[in-house]
């Protein structure tokens, strides 16, 4: 069905831009952007951050018109605005639309700055697929995660990524849409997994970053990668996720990506943290969101609810809110005791 409709993309920021022009390759697809300017601009340049969209791409005036006109939805808005989105996009779908979102994030029903973690419920921190299960009628949900830099996937880069549900037609529509010749995508039924994978790793890529601006090489970021990836899998696990979904294409693939791209902007942050330069300062000028800030916020929440032993990122979080110098930081994780290597395998 998916071929044979236009699909609809709501959100176009670099990595919605980029999703729309893959779409584009196989069907036609309507793009919607909220800001009025903005879409505006793009249809005036048919252009997003001066790369180009495919002209089988339109620039939708509203909500409704992508509900009635699309079978297959892709929102790839950012973690903190999903929930306003989707609540205003609710009275227009219906349960036989399809969503894929490409969000990685969390929602939280309370303010993650006032929080305290004894007293927080875990049940009010939800993945994007459980907010669009809460506020709409869709029935068949999915999410897309992998190693999805949009800057490369806008440069006809090859890549990858991994469409998750527990409906065997959302990856089968999901593929059939996005597939191409320099685009493979693989299916997972653990959309929890798979969710969380793409929401861990943005920590560990900004400690990444943290690491290189530092001035340190390839060994101490293997060691990092690795031990973050045995962390991501602890996190998951106690939030109810199988590990096996931080083993492949949106676990360690885009932990790979994420960790080692100037591209990212989670590395991004890291980079410029460790360079002595402010947090707010860094973010205005990035311009888009850079989850893996909330996100720290949000897991340091979680692990201390839970009295987890999370130690990277603990440690990255007192970096960036608690004013840990980066030299101190990485003398603390060095000390941490690991007594078996890979030892997450047996969890």
């Amino acid at each position: 069905m998916s071929t044979r409709r236009p699909v609809g993309v709501i959100g176009a920021g670099s990595f919605g831009s980029a999703i729309a022009n893959l779409l584009a390759e196989n069907q036609d697809v309507l793009l919607y952007e909220r800001n009025k300017e903005s879409a505006d601009l793009i249809r005036r340049t048919r252009k997003i951050r001066n790369f180009e969209l495919s002209d089988r791409i339109i620039v939708a005036d509203s909500l409704a018109h992508i509900a009635s006109d699309c079978f297959l939805l892709f929102p790839v808005v950012p973690s903190a605005f999903f929930k306003s989105m989707i609540i205003d996009f609710a009275p227009y779908l219906r349960p036989d639309h399809i969503m894929i979102h490409a969000t990685k994030g969390l929602h939280c029903e309370f303010d993650i700055d006032k929080a305290d973690a004894k007293n927080i419920r875990l049940k009010e921190i939800k993945t994007m697929s459980e907010l669009i299960l809460q506020e709409t009628g869709i029935v068949r949900v999915g999410c897309l995660a992998g190693p999805n830099l949009a800057l490369e996937i806008m440069e006809r880069q090859p890549a990858a990524t991994v469409i998750a549900s527990r409906f065997d037609e959302v990856i089968a529509e999901g593929q059939a849409a996005l597939r191409s010749e320099r685009f493979q995508v693989y299916g997972n039924k653990d959309i929890l997994g798979i969710e969380l994978s793409g929401v861990l790793k943005n920590y560990v890529a900004i400690a990444s970053g943290a690491l290189n601006g530092l001035g340190y090489g390839e060994n101490a970021r293997a060691l990092l990668i690795t031990r973050g990836m045995a962390e991501m899998i602890y996190i998951g696990k106690a939030l109810g996720a199988d590990k096996r979904a931080f083993l492949g294409i949106a676990g360690i693939g885009d932990l790979i990506a994420t960790c080692t791209s100037p591209k990212s902007r989670n590395y991004t942050v890291g980079y410029r943290i460790a360079k002595g330069e402010k947090l707010d300062d860094i973010l205005r000028d990035i311009g888009e969101v850079a989850e893996g800030v909330r996100t720290l916020k949000i897991g340091k929440l979680i692990v201390d609810h839970l009295g987890a032993s999370a130690p990277l990122l603990q440690t990255i979080s007192k970096v960036l809110f608690e004013d840990l110098s980066m030299d101190r930081a990485i003398k603390l994780l060095m000390r941490y005791p690991v007594n078996d290597d890979a030892e997450y395998l047996d969890i």
